[in-house]
């Protein structure tokens, strides 16, 4: 495929979702026999692998293909307690065995149903995901933490009626299924989010009764909690956020203290937990990804070129786009293997997604790509484990 190769070692592929029995070597014990019951109950500790030390058990796991998972976590609840550790990212890490996935959240034709889709770095699809939970909404949030994709909050749509939510899902990608987690203080939609340091952050937006809102607030996985933050000095809301050098970076979108779209970025200190202001952001930004230490951005305004920030010394710089045709085509962003994926929104035959390398020599930095989502693309999340 045109400049998505990697030279990790490709392992065994298989289906991502499908369906496992196990038959598990403990012996029939019958209603009458109380005491052995009792004797396996009053034991906590249950290896991994029997006849092998935990560590090493753990690295035989951490050896197993994504693609085999799912199937991996049904075979006993200590297999899927670990599968979904940080531990178990961090082994894979260290074996150098991190595969690379893309999420793409699309929707049909008549904007009523929406599913994700996975694709590898090859290319490769992998099925869809199951259901998200919540219902259909609107301007939601989304983030990756620890190789899971968070869905945060948004505006349901039931009969005609919206109403913000605070209700925080989440999805395991080694375990291919969702759970809800604590939900937000505040319910908001079209918010900024980002992570940072390992903790996400949720700021702005507009409320459950449409008042735009300058809360922010920080959940720690961990202990599974939002708190309040120090607020935003203006309310802001129809924003992005992304994470630098441990700072938030919140910008586009619009203000109530300005005309129009706001070019202030708002910068959050974690360790100071304050704010301070840069005045050099983009505005009417419609895609947004980051890759390394830059933000990549298109402006509704010029969609023929990328708006590229450098976070070490707040420098923007402008590169065309080869497109052809209607200025207005517009993209989504996706990243994968290091390098920028162009999803057209145009949904014609002859629109390609094309691909940016930001390492490449001059004048080769633009190729095409064989990934494509199968339907309108509304965004995308890169997940490693």
């Amino acid at each position: 495929m045109p400049g998505l190769i990697s030279e990790k070692k490709r392992l065994t592929e298989s289906k991502m979702c499908f369906s496992i029995s196990v038959q598990q070597g403990a012996p029939n014990r019958s209603k009458g026999s109380p005491r052995v019951t009792r004797l396996i109950s009053d034991d906590p500790y249950v290896p991994i692998l029997p006849g092998l030390p935990d560590d090493v058990a753990k690295l035989c796991l951490a050896l197993v293909p994504r693609t085999d998972l799912p199937a991996m976590g049904a075979v006993s609840k200590r297999w899927r307690s670990f599968i979904r550790s940080k531990e178990f990212i961090t082994i894979r890490k260290q074996l150098g065995l991190l595969e690379e996935w893309l999420y793409m959240l699309t929707i049909d034709d008549e904007g009523k149903e929406s599913h994700w889709e996975v694709s590898d770095c090859f290319g490769n699809k992998h099925g869809d995901l199951p259901p998200m939970p919540g219902g259909l909404k609107v301007g939601f949030g989304v983030v990756v933490l620890n190789g899971k994709l968070l869905v945060m909050a948004g505006c349901t749509v039931s009969e005609g009626t919206a109403s913000a939510t605070a209700d925080v899902y989440q999805y395991d990608s080694c375990l291919n299924s969702w759970s809800q987690l604590a939900s937000m203080n505040v319910a908001r939609y079209d918010f900024a989010c980002a992570e940072v340091n390992g903790k996400v952050y949720a700021v702005g937006g507009y409320s459950e009764d449409g008042v735009s809102l300058s809360s922010a607030e920080v959940y720690d996985l961990d202990v599974n909690k939002w708190t309040l933050i120090e607020s935003l000095r203006r309310p802001r809301w129809g924003c992005f956020a992304c994470g630098f050098e441990g700072k938030l970076y919140v910008m586009g979108g619009r203000s109530s203290f300005t005309i129009g779209n706001s070019k202030f970025v708002d910068v959050y200190n974690p360790e100071m937990h304050s704010w301070c202001e840069m005045k050099n952001g983009c505005v009417m930004v419609t895609a947004h990804a980051v890759l390394g230490k830059k933000l990549f951005c298109m402006e509704w305004k010029n969609q023929r070129r990328l708006a590229i920030f450098n976070s070490e010394d707040n420098s923007w710089t402008m590169v065309p786009v080869p497109v052809n045709g209607s200025s207005s085509i517009g993209f989504r962003f996706g990243i994968l293997d290091g390098k920028l994926l162009l999803f057209p929104l145009n949904e014609e035959p002859e629109c390609r997604t094309l691909l940016y390398d930001p390492k490449a020599a001059p004048g080769s930095e633009w190729k095409t790509s064989d990934i494509k989502p199968s339907g309108s693309c509304l965004c995308t999340v890169t997940i490693e484990v």
